[in-house]
């Protein structure tokens, strides 16, 4: 894994790549802010970059628009203190794979940054409920919604499991949680979560989220 840092304060910066290398992974270049990411990101050609959204001269969302439309390969992970919807959204609409809250356990972001090599999508507790409120239809399982919602929903056959795994990625519970509660293995729930991206042919985890949402596909029943 080659790992790339932009955050604008020194000392959390120094502390981030100490506790990364230490856990094993190579940091191979930080950036102070926005525009720094965004030349570095062109040098290095990092496989992931942890990125902060505040930054001075180009904040981070704007940095993360930049390299995705020109590097569209490398994956950012914004990690920072916001906690505002509108952060949230904008990040995940702009192409980042995941969001992260400074809060996150070092342990906790070792393994996330694991899962994403391996095509997950690393959210911090809460976030997934969020994106669906975001994108819940109104209406979407009342009997006047509207036939072409219906229409569209029905575009996509996912099975009762898979729908079951999508309610519970959802609401910010882990693979290995769900696996138990279906009695599953976790790398069973990890492959009908890969089936369901590739179905709805999407990139990530919090773009079906959202999508499911959208269509109706999740019963929304389930997070209130």
């Amino acid at each position: 894994m080659k790992l790339m840092l932009a955050d604008d304060h020194p000392l959390f910066l120094e502390g981030l790549q100490y506790l990364l290398e230490t856990h094993g992974i190579q940091v191979a270049g930080v950036a102070k802010d926005g525009k720094e990411a965004v030349v570095q990101a062109r040098m290095l050609q990092p496989d992931i970059i942890l990125m902060d959204i505040k930054m001075p001269v180009c904040s981070g969302m704007d940095a993360l628009k930049l390299i995705k439309a020109e590097m569209p390969e490398i994956k950012i992970v914004m990690l920072t203190t916001s906690e505002e919807d509108e952060d949230l959204f904008d990040a995940v609409k702009y192409g980042a794979s995941g969001y992260l809250l400074k809060s996150t356990n070092a342990r906790e972001l070792v393994d996330m940054l694991s899962d994403l090599e391996k095509g997950e999508v690393p959210l911090s507790p809460g976030l997934g409920i969020r994106l669906l409120k975001e994108f819940k239809p109104s209406g979407a399982y009342d009997n006047n919604a509207s036939p072409q919602r219906s229409e569209e929903a029905k575009r996509v056959q996912l099975t009762e499991r898979q729908l079951e795994i999508l309610e519970m990625v959802a609401r910010g519970i882990t693979y290995k949680e769900a696996g138990d509660a279906l009695g599953l293995t976790e790398r069973t729930v990890k492959y009908h979560m890969g089936r369901i991206i590739e179905l709805l042919q999407l990139e990530n985890r919090a773009q079906v989220i959202a999508y499911a949402a959208r269509m109706g596909l999740v019963k929304y029943r389930t997070l209130e």
